[in-house]
């Protein structure tokens, strides 16, 4: 146990309390099945608007059928769907809590035709069904399930259902950072991993763009007046992977090489995409200045580097507050029957950004699914009651917990 409270973690929910939340849940399964059925057959790839709103307006009036307050945000670019935020207030001088789903998926259009929701042995498939329709209602459900004991235990609640999770929540990052100042913890409803676990730490994450520009030239005639951009991306390439291990975790990937225009043509430009990872803001902070400093010092004469910063998440740390979350997830899930156990990930969410401003978050708290992005992606199906109990459950703890104090970082991070 940690040494922020000496209370026993999860002991703030009574077992009465805990019975009720599970049996509300169940109650609740059969219609849970069924919205997921007609949310999956939406197609709602991240760059179809009409069907992110589709199912974000779905979200939304099940958030408004439980009290909650609606604003649809649309996207400043018109190019995205809109993000959808209810909030359900209760008791003044409460804690503030803020719950994160995505509705978006990877999937193109007429992927939901293709593959439609389909339940055998146990799990259900189709796109998007745990990444994360089937999380974003989980957290709908718990809410559910949190209400029907009384009134709210928290100050006030805010659901927050994004359009562009993953495509880096371009659309949506400067909302989850308004939301988050204004919160004591936050929860993201990514579904759980396979094995069950759930996310305390995530690898931060930055995303650029290195355009090399030289000076063409016939590559036989007078190949000596170029400066080969080609050439000089050779050069960055080998040395930016060689910036992977350099400190601990920390991964560097050139994910696209382009350039040139004809074999016979020195190569006047060239265009490198690459993805920076490290599991504390030092490390990813250290990678980028070394980027830099690469760049600064090109090995072909004649050639200049210029970067461009296309997305940022800084690294989402388990925090001792964060610790406390899971400390609380492992004794309420131990007493509802199952095992949980938190782990780290390379890959980023929206809890990256909460994370990376000072406030508690876990993230996986959704059913157990797997395969994602992948065309067997699969939700548990034995697992939704009890991990959404765990949820509502959790929920219930940061409300009551004495150690969670209230704090508000400030905008930015």
């Amino acid at each position: 146990m940690s040494s922020i409270d000496p209370t026993p973690p999860g002991a703030a929910v009574r077992d009465g309390e805990l019975a009720a939340l599970r049996a509300a849940v169940a109650a609740s399964e059969a219609a849970y099945l069924a919205e997921l059925e007609r949310l999956v057959a939406i197609d709602s790839g991240s760059y179809a608007p009409g069907g992110v709103a589709a199912v974000g307006a779905r979200v939304g009036a099940a958030l408004a059928e439980l009290g909650a307050r609606l604003d649809v945000r649309p996207d400043p670019d018109g190019r995205l769907g809109p993000s959808v935020v209810g909030t359900v207030d209760g008791a003044p001088g409460g804690r503030r809590v803020l719950l994160i789903g995505h509705v978006d998926t990877v999937f193109a259009d007429g992927t939901a035709a293709d593959r439609p929701f389909r339940l055998a042995a146990g799990r259900v498939t189709g796109p998007g069904v745990c990444d994360d329709k089937g999380g974003t209602l989980a957290g709908i459900a718990a809410l559910r399930a949190l209400l029907a004991l009384g009134p709210l235990p928290f100050e006030r609640l805010v659901f927050l259902v994004t359009p562009d999770e993953e495509i880096g929540s371009p659309s949506s990052t400067p909302l989850v950072r308004a939301l988050a100042a204004d919160a004591d913890a936050a929860l993201v409803l990514e579904c759980a991993r396979a094995n069950g676990d759930i996310v305390s730490a995530r690898k931060g994450v930055i995303d650029l763009e290195l355009v090399i520009t030289g000076r063409a030239a016939h590559a036989a005639v007078e190949p000596e007046k170029g400066h080969s951009a080609i050439l000089e991306a050779a050069h960055q390439v080998v040395g930016l992977h060689r910036l992977a291990g350099r400190w601990p975790g920390v991964t560097v990937n050139v994910g696209v090489v382009e350039g040139g225009t004809r074999p016979n043509v020195v190569a006047e430009r060239a265009r490198l995409e690459v993805d920076v990872r490290a599991p504390d803001r030092s490390g990813l902070e250290r990678t980028e200045a070394a980027i830099h400093e690469l760049a600064a010092a090109p090995a072909v004469p004649g050639t200049r580097i210029t970067i461009r910063e296309r997305s940022r998440h800084w690294p989402m740390e388990k925090s001792p507050a964060a610790a406390r979350l899971v400390e609380h997830a492992v004794a309420l899930a131990a007493r509802l029957g199952f095992e949980v156990r938190d782990t780290a990930t390379g890959g980023a969410s929206d809890a990256n950004t909460t994370a990376g401003m000072g406030v508690p978050t876990l993230d996986g708290l959704g059913p157990v699914g797997g395969d994602h992005h992948a065309i067997d992606e699969w939700l548990d199906v034995a697992s939704i009651v009890p991990r959404t109990a765990l949820l509502a459950a959790l929920l219930l703890a940061i409300a009551r917990d004495p150690a969670t104090a209230r704090r508000r970082p400030a905008p930015g991070g």
